[in-house]
Parts: structure tokens; C-alpha cells; sequence
């Protein structure tokens, strides 16, 4: 019997503006998160960015462990921009809010656990420069 498939919502927080859109990527590939869009298994989806908050749902979610990572691509080219070619310019956020270093969180710090069914998750998009 196959395993039951649900929804994955996720309401993204303290947007700093509401140009643009936000890009949101989600997983279950340890080596190549956060670029999870190498992963043709992933769930990917573009939003138009809100005022300060949007939803994203990612429909048909089979129960496992996924990290999500997200991009508010403020100037709408479809990559992350970067200050200096390394300080990030546009927002970022990841699964359990996961912290940025000296570079993007490791897979094990931004996963979770989707059983069947719907589950909400929060994520604070942050800011840099």
C-alpha cells in the first residue's frame, strides 16, 4: 500500500518589502541542500512576494524528512544576489529557522519530519545587508 500524500504549508514572515517574489525549494537530498533545485524530486514553487507575510503549499507531499529553502528574489531574476560576491542582498529563510554562519545550514540543522496529513510550519525570512 502506498504511502499517504499530503500538504506541506508554510507561511513565511517579516518580508522587508513587498517587491519581487519568493522562491521556495523543498527536499529530502542531504548533499545538495540548500541548492535543492538540482534535485529533480524536489517541490518547487514561485510567490509573489506579500507585505509582509505569504503562504506557500506544496501539495501531494510523501511522509519523509525535508529541509526547505527559500529565496525573496526582490528583484525578480531568479537568483540569490550577493554583495561583494558572498554577503547575501536578498532575503533567505530556512526550515526550523534554521541559522546562517559562515555559509548556509547543514541539512540536519534545517530538517523535519512530514507524516501523512497537513502540517504548518513558520519561517522568518532574514535579511543581511
Amino acid at each position: 500500500m502506498p504511502a499517504q500524500a499530503d500538504e506541506v504549508v508554510i507561511t513565511v514572515t517579516d518580508l522587508r518589502s513587498p517587491e519581487g517574489e519568493v522562491r521556495a525549494c523543498m527536499t529530502r537530498e542531504e548533499s545538495i541542500f540548500p541548492k535543492c533545485i538540482k534535485d529533480p524530486a524536489s517541490y518547487r514553487t514561485v510567490v509573489e512576494a506579500g507585505e509582509e507575510t505569504v503562504t506557500i503549499r506544496f501539495a501531494g507531499v510523501e511522509p519523509g524528512k525535508y529541509a526547505i529553502a527559500l529565496l525573496h528574489d526582490e528583484n525578480g531574476n531568479g537568483k540569490a544576489d550577493r554583495a561583494l560576491g558572498m554577503m547575501p542582498k536578498e532575503g533567505y529563510g530556512f526550515s526550523r529557522d534554521a541559522k546562517v554562519r559562515m555559509g548556509p545550514p547543514d541539512f540536519e540543522d534545517a530538517v523535519f519530519e512530514h507524516a501523512a496529513g497537513r502540517q504548518e510550519l513558520t519561517i522568518r525570512m532574514r535579511y543581511f545587508l
